[in-house]
């Protein structure tokens, strides 16, 4: 199973005097720290609110320091359990983000591309299948049953 996670960053800021800024500069400077061991985290604004549910900036500013809410999305490959998606991400992106608060926004499974594939070739292979048994028990003995499924997904192309 592939999970798509978003991970909200507070990255610290200084010298900024508006909050357009301190995005602009929290965004490069994220992906500095990220680039390029993970450079496919995705980096966009947080959002936040404040406990009347108000919508504030992203942006926090005292005394020319910000605090900038952050998103960064990953997906992370092959793993059983969406918990174990989330330590995984928190754990790449934090490595590469020392001294940054992190918090687990949402973990959500993601089908992969090649669960697609499977299912839509499923049916050729089943029916390729029932014209010749004897070719098909040939060749798992063989350990080749790889080949002639990749060559069904090149013709299908």
């Amino acid at each position: 199973m592939d999970c798509r996670v978003v991970v909200e960053a507070a990255i610290p800021v200084y010298d900024v005097t508006t909050p357009d800024e301190a995005i602009r500069i929290a965004i490069s400077k994220t992906g500095e720290m990220l680039n390029p061991d993970l450079s496919y985290v995705e980096i966009s604004m947080g959002s936040r609110t404040s406990p009347d549910g108000e919508e504030l900036p992203p942006a926090f500013i005292a005394a020319d320091e910000a605090l900038v809410a952050l998103e960064l999305e990953m997906t992370v490959f092959n793993v059983e359990q969406e918990e174990h998606a989330s330590r995984i991400a928190r754990k790449e992106i934090g490595q590469r983000l020392e001294n940054v608060p992190l918090k687990i926004l949402s973990v959500e499974p993601v089908e992969s591309e090649d669960e697609n594939d499977e299912s839509n070739e499923e049916p050729s292979v089943d029916e390729s299948s029932s014209d010749g048994d004897a070719d098909d028990s040939q060749t798992d003995d063989d350990g080749d049953d790889l080949i002639p499924e990749f060559d069904d997904l090149v013709d299908g192309d």
